[in-house]
């Protein structure tokens, strides 16, 4: 059976999972998987120097039980019957994995807000060294401009995927 998966990565806070969820609602057969559901327990997350939690690590992650959930779905995904370009129904899930260090492993709104100089002082710094490492990466990676509105981020992702699906002969292409 065919698949699709695509990923979502970038700073915290920056648009990801409404982004993901967005894209859930346009897409047939999508499933979103989001990192931020496999924090450990905040007594195993450790503290900096500075007293700030160290959220913004892979060891604050329990990476194993997420590629767990993502193998699960692989092995038996969620689908539904999809038109594709050749007339035919055939069954194509997709799934969409969301997270701040999704290519770094082998919306939050935060109430209470973040302390002031947290995000300039760890988040943005942490961000910038995991996107390093990516960039590193020989992977097809498609870098958004993160000034742009969320609705026109949608817009340039959803085309994008559609172009792409179209390329594999996973969906019929209609306006």
């Amino acid at each position: 059976m065919k698949t699709f998966v695509i990923g979502i990565s970038g700073v915290t806070n920056g648009g990801k999972t409404t982004l993901a969820k967005n894209l859930q609602k346009h897409l047939p057969n999508c499933s979103v998987i989001s990192q931020d559901d496999f924090f450990k327990p905040k007594s195993e997350i450790e503290i900096d120097t500075n007293g700030f939690l160290q959220y913004d690590v892979l060891e604050a992650l329990n990476m194993e039980k997420m590629m767990s959930a993502i193998s699960c779905w692989m092995e038996s995904p969620r689908h539904s019957l999809v038109s594709t370009h050749r007339g035919s129904s055939e069954e194509i899930p997709i799934l969409i994995v969301e997270g701040f260090l999704l290519f770094n492993y082998n919306t939050r709104v935060y109430e209470p807000p973040d302390v002031p100089g947290y995000f300039d002082g760890h988040v943005w710094p942490m961000y910038l060294k995991h996107r390093q490492e990516v960039e590193n990466i020989t992977w097809e990676i498609v870098y958004l401009d993160g000034t742009k509105s969320e609705e026109d981020l949608f817009s340039q992702v959803y085309e994008d995927l559609i172009q792409e699906l179209a390329k594999q002969k996973c969906l019929q292409v209609t306006t």
